[in-house]
């Protein structure tokens, strides 16, 4: 399997399981509609991507980005790291240690699919020195 196809994959999980969790356990009317808006538009962005080849693959990584940042931005919220007055939204079925883990697989998840995702430039081959 390569980069790209596992990349896509774990885009697709994250997405689904951010999907689920926004349904099932979302505290405020307002973030549910906000998070489903998003995940909309990375479902698009990554059927685009899939069936377009590389020209929509910005937008599926600069998704990815994000929502790896929003879920290490729970992660310092539940951790005490920083204080936002987010709490509410970044807990899962209102316990803490289900929530710390949910916010670092999910936040790791999105890391890896950004990586995953990027384009790499090739090196051009080079002599060795005489």
């Amino acid at each position: 399997m390569d980069k790209t196809r596992l990349g896509i994959g774990l885009v697709v999980v994250v997405l689904v399981v951010q999907t689920l969790a926004t349904l099932v356990w979302s505290a405020d009317a307002t973030l549910t509609g906000v998070a489903l808006a998003f995940n909309a538009v990375a479902a698009v962005s990554t059927f685009l991507f899939v069936r377009r080849g590389g020209r929509a693959a910005w937008v599926v990584v600069a998704w990815c980005a994000g929502f790896f940042g929003w879920h290490v931005l729970g992660l310092g919220e539940l951790a005490g790291w920083w204080t936002t007055g987010l709490e509410a939204a970044f807990l899962v079925a209102s316990q803490y240690q289900v929530s710390v883990v949910y916010q670092a697989v999910v936040a790791t998840a999105a890391g890896f699919a950004v990586h995953l995702l990027l384009p790499r430039q090739r090196q051009a081959s080079v002599a060795p020195p005489m």
